[in-house]
């Protein structure tokens, strides 16, 4: 365990709003580490889909994989920090990973080129613009033909005169859009996003472990404290989400990055140079051995793992999405996954039934009752964020594909539209404080399993109101914002009701000697989330070229029917635990 002074205590004369000092630095710090995270978050998927132009079956498994990496990371950062750099010396190396990663996303070379498979054969394509507007022709060797989509899937091109290299209907499923981009700037871009993960897994658990330790474990503080914190991550996250894609808008891709990085660059300073106002806190215990070159070695070299993984998800990602289409089985299913997500998904199956096992054969019967509680809190979470990361994913592709985007004649940028979610956690976190204490206290709280039940049914209502939102959409096939913006405000409602309490909860309905192992269960589950996440918006994928959807109405009525179908199974699995929630609160045995 890392060495910390003596906790600060209530009594002290210099404190930070009635709490340590030192929370103003960290508080800070975190700020604008999730400053540069979420504003390159932001920018990722529309990145993948413009830029690079890959396809969608392609975008989303791959921003999948890499989100699921992102939240296995963290465990391995905070057993780097106990046992061989402390905490404070392995949130700078990871600081300066990350913007290292950051800066590298700045060089993205020249944008892909769409093109188009035929036949055996491989064309260009071209994308005129007019204002607004946007013609798409396929250019082959006897002139352009342009191309106009049907709702079927299939394509209908306009030959040129005397133009007989293409014929007139191209049917759906004979052809493919794509684009020739560089491999090389495909893998400094991996290359970027490896290094970030691995400086994630660094920064995210331990600067945490800091803030914990300014208090003693009986200090009332302790949770206000840790509120206070967690509005630094609301806050960085909702100035990057809006200036972000904006500076990406008018200046280019990788001006949106560079911001990033520079939030990056400012929270390893406010760490590196704090002033002495951190001394003694996240230090290993004096003598212990100088290991860190063997550490930053072993960093090193998980880089090109990350690399590798997220190159696997790439290849592999056309082909699960095939999978799920086609209807194989479950078995073909699992080996058409990426190298990643059948180690999630075998690693999260063998734990679910694993951990109860346990408890049945070397603990008492509470014990089994309340970890077969916890798994069970694992899997809802597992289901919650599968849907609520579609934040990130297909619901800004939906927001800058089929949504109105004009406000007072100034176009948004798409990836703003994840600021919604910030922004109501910082407008709602407060009330929902007020409400859990006021109802504690009348008596009439729900019980964890209900508030579980609660945000898997709003997420769900959520994903119910975009569906219902499509009937007002406009001749372009685009939906008033207010829909999308209503949909995040259920989201971020039903996000207040579950995760706050879940990780709590895991601590104190675990074993005392499976604390440790459990909280890496409930990072697991998440990061299953995040491939879930992945694999439902490849269910949402549309074909595009260059970007651009080809056809909007299509587009609309692929994003409506995923959205419907998800948010009536989740509202389902809300209700069903709600149903026992009862059962689930019997075998928590007064744990609260």
């Amino acid at each position: 365990m890392s060495a910390s002074p003596a906790s600060t205590t209530a009594t002290d004369s210099k404190t930070w709003f009635g709490h340590p000092p030192q929370l103003a630095r960290m508080f800070s710090t975190e700020m604008w580490e999730r400053f540069g995270f979420y504003g390159m978050r932001a920018l990722l998927t529309l990145y993948f889909a413009q830029h690079f132009v890959f396809r969608d079956e392609v975008v989303n498994p791959l921003y999948g994989a890499y989100t699921s990496l992102v939240y296995l990371t963290p465990f391995f950062g905070g057993l780097i920090a106990d046992k061989y750099l402390g905490h404070k010396k392995t949130v700078k190396t990871g600081a300066i990973i990350m913007c290292i990663g950051y800066l590298l996303l700045c060089f993205g070379g020249p944008d892909a080129k769409p093109s188009l498979e035929y036949a055996g054969k491989h064309y260009a394509v071209e994308v005129v613009k007019s204002g607004e507007a946007k013609t798409k022709y396929i250019v082959a060797s006897d002139g352009k033909y342009q191309i106009k989509a049907n709702d079927d899937g299939s394509i209908v091109l306009t030959a040129p005169h005397n133009g007989t290299s293409l014929p007139t209907t191209l049917a759906k499923g004979s052809y493919k859009f794509d684009g020739d981009r560089s491999p090389f700037y495909v893998s400094l871009a991996f290359l970027a996003l490896s290094l970030v993960i691995v400086g994630n897994g660094c920064f995210k658990p331990n600067i945490a472990t800091m803030v914990g330790q300014l208090y003693s474990q009986n200090d009332p503080r302790r949770d206000g404290g840790f509120t206070i914190f967690y509005m630094g991550i609301n806050l960085g996250s909702t100035l990057s989400i809006l200036l972000c894609p904006l500076i990406a808008k008018y200046y280019g891709w990788s001006a949106g990055f560079v911001l990033a990085a520079i939030g990056m660059a400012v929270a390893w300073c406010l760490i590196q140079f704090d002033g002495g106002r951190l001394k003694g806190y996240g230090e290993l215990p004096a003598g212990t051995p100088d290991r860190s070159l063997w550490v930053y070695l072993s960093l090193l070299a998980a880089v090109p793992v990350a690399w590798f993984l997220m190159t696997n998800a790439m290849t592999t990602a056309e082909a699960a999405a095939g999978a799920v289409r086609s209807g194989t089985g479950l078995w073909a299913w699992f080996q058409s996954q990426s190298l990643m997500g059948r180690f999630l998904l075998t690693l999260f199956t063998a734990v679910v039934i694993g951990v109860p096992f346990y408890a049945y054969k070397f603990g008492s019967k509470e014990e089994f009752h309340m970890m077969t509680v916890a798994i069970v809190l694992c899997i809802f979470c597992f289901v919650f964020f599968s849907l609520f990361e579609q934040a990130g994913s297909s619901l800004t592709l939906y927001a800058e594909r089929n949504t109105q985007l004009d406000i007072f004649g100034w176009q948004m940028p798409a990836g703003q539209t994840q600021s919604f979610n910030a922004i109501f956690i910082v407008l709602c976190a407060p009330l929902f404080s007020i409400l859990w204490v006021w109802m504690n206290k009348s008596g009439i709280e729900p019980s964890t399993p209900v508030k579980f039940a609660l945000g898997l049914i709003l997420l769900g209502a959520g994903f119910l109101l975009l569906a219902f939102g499509a009937r007002f959409a406009n001749g372009d096939y685009r939906v008033p914002m207010f829909w999308l913006a209503a949909a995040y405000l259920l989201h971020s409602l039903g996000e207040l009701c579950l995760s706050p309490v879940g990780l709590s909860m895991i601590t104190k309905l675990s074993m005392a000697r499976l604390v440790g192992m459990m909280m890496g269960v409930w990072y697991l589950s998440v990061a299953m989330g995040q491939f879930g996440a992945g694999l439902i918006a490849g269910l949402a994928s549309t074909e595009t070229v260059g970007g651009d959807v080809l056809n909007p109405k299509l587009s609309l009525t692929t994003y409506t029917g995923v959205y419907h179908d998800f948010g009536l199974y989740t509202v389902g699995v809300g209700i069903f635990v709600l149903l026992i929630s009862p059962l689930l609160r019997r075998w928590m045995h007064k744990v609260l």
